[in-house]
C-alpha cells in the first residue's frame, strides 16, 4: 500500500521555497525516446560522426527535451498537487549551456510569487525552474505559471 503524498494549496507556495527533482543520465535511449515522439532526426542529436565536426563535439541535446525536463512532473511536487493543480498555464526559457550526450542533468523549481486571481479559489504560482548538469553548473534556466486551487475554508 503506497500512502498518498501531502496536498499542496495556494497557501502552500511561498517565494523561495525549492523543489528538487532526481538526476536524469541523458543516454542514448533518451535522445532516442524523444525523437521517437517528436519526429526530430536531425543528426546532431544521434551521428557521432557528425557531431564531431560541430562546435560541440558530440550529439546534443533536444532544447525542448531539456525544457521538458523542468516540467512539474520531473519533481516529486506533481504528487503533492493532484487535487489543487487547474493548469498549467505558460512556460519560458534560455538555455545556458551545451548539454551533450551522457550528461546529466537534475531540475529544481523555485517558488518566485504566489498570489490569488480574481477567482477566491484559485491562484497563480510563478516557479523559476533550473538544469544543472553533473559538474553544477546551470544549463537552463526559465520560470513555469500555474494555476493552483486555494485551500477550502
Amino acid at each position: 500500500m503506497s500512502l498518498r503524498a501531502e496536498q499542496y494549496w495556494l497557501e502552500d507556495f511561498t517565494p523561495g521555497r525549492t523543489f528538487p527533482g532526481p538526476a536524469h543520465v541523458l543516454d542514448a535511449e533518451a535522445f532516442g525516446m524523444f525523437a521517437k515522439m517528436t519526429g526530430d532526426a536531425h543528426p546532431l542529436h544521434y551521428d557521432a560522426e557528425y557531431a564531431k565536426k560541430t562546435a560541440f563535439g558530440a550529439p546534443l541535446a533536444h532544447g525542448l527535451l531539456l525544457m521538458s525536463m523542468t516540467a512539474l512532473g520531473a519533481t516529486p511536487l506533481s504528487n503533492n498537487v493532484e487535487d489543487s493543480m487547474v493548469a498549467f498555464l505558460e512556460q519560458g526559457g534560455k538555455f545556458l549551456k551545451p548539454v551533450l550526450l551522457g550528461d546529466t542533468v537534475t531540475p529544481s523549481m523555485e517558488v518566485e510569487e504566489a498570489r490569488p486571481t480574481r477567482n477566491p479559489g484559485n491562484g497563480i504560482v510563478r516557479f523559476a525552474v533550473r538544469l544543472t548538469n553533473q559538474r553544477g553548473e546551470v544549463v537552463l534556466a526559465g520560470f513555469h505559471t500555474y494555476l493552483i486551487k486555494r485551500r477550502a475554508a
